[in-house]
């Protein structure tokens, strides 16, 4: 037996933080979106119990440290599944980009292994039990376009962006979450209008969408990391609608509502960027198939 899953990369439409909150996490409010930049998980039933990650990728660890890993235990464990699993994983999602994906694999993991193992879990109840693994697996879980709260793992869904372009950059750097967090100046911040976006989406209102758009963690990722600023003037230069830093990055992306403009922006970061990619939004909760 054996199941394959879609597992898509997230952007942040906008993300602000807070507070930080007594259990040491930071309180966020955001909306993410689905993007059709996808990592594929295979899922196939082992002989032998025990939990297998496969990927060529060598920056995905093959050991519990892999998010799918945690997954697979989590659903083994707290059901009593006898049987093992080997999980492969192909990578067309950067690594530590501010893209989701391990955790979008991790959630991939959980609908597979829900299907594969007969579990009869609801799509509620693997988003519960994803918030145990990782904060965006809840919302990865599901996919679409959603507002999340809490630590990120309360989910609402809202009305997906209008049909366009996303153009992503990634720089050949690592970004350490924690100390992006770390670093962050919760009362000095300027806020987005994240109640202003989800009108936005609401109204499929594209253009007052690009104006909304911001991540308070940009203030940290920035200073730490200026190529970061660099991609981002660049990227508004060969003309994209608007630009932001996804997640804690340090992958930038770029709307573009009309696809003539689409090769002047993505033939102009690849002199910048070995990692470039013009795709499409997905933004739909039922683009996971």
């Amino acid at each position: 037996m054996r199941v394959l899953e879609k597992a898509p990369a997230k952007i942040n439409l906008s993300l602000d933080v807070l507070h930080k909150r007594q259990d040491g996490f930071h309180e966020v409010k955001m909306i993410m979106t689905t993007i059709d930049l996808a990592d594929r998980v295979e899922l196939i039933e082992l002989s032998k119990d025990e939990i297998r990650i496969v990927s060529h990728n060598r920056f995905v660890p093959d050991d519990q440290r892999n998010l799918a890993y945690q997954a697979a235990k989590l659903l083994k464990d707290r059901f009593q599944v006898k049987k093992g699993i080997s999980i492969s994983i192909t990578k067309t999602i950067p690594v530590a980009a501010g893209l989701a994906g391990g955790s979008s694999d991790a959630a991939a993991t959980l609908r597979g292994l829900n299907r594969l193992w007969n579990l009869g879990l609801s799509m509620d109840e693997l988003a519960k039990i994803g918030a145990e693994i990782g904060s965006d697996v809840s919302f990865c879980v599901y996919g679409g376009t959603a507002l999340a709260t809490g630590r990120g793992e309360i989910i609402q869904h809202i009305d997906p962006p209008p049909h366009c372009w996303v153009v992503l950059a990634k720089p050949t750097i690592g970004v350490s979450t924690a100390d992006v967090y770390k670093n962050l100046k919760i009362h000095s911040l300027k806020h987005p209008d994240v109640d202003g976006m989800v009108k936005a989406l609401h109204h499929g209102d594209y253009h007052q969408i690009c104006h909304l758009m911001g991540n308070v963690l940009e203030s940290v990722t920035l200073h730490m990391h200026p190529e970061v600023s660099i991609i981002k003037e660049q990227m508004k230069r060969f003309g994209a609608d608007a630009v932001l830093m996804s997640g804690s990055g340090p992958t930038v992306f770029g709307l573009v509502q009309y696809e003539s403009r689409l090769p002047r922006v993505y033939n102009g970061l690849r002199g910048f960027c070995d990692q470039v990619f013009a795709v499409r939004m997905l933004g739909d909760v039922n683009s996971l198939d």
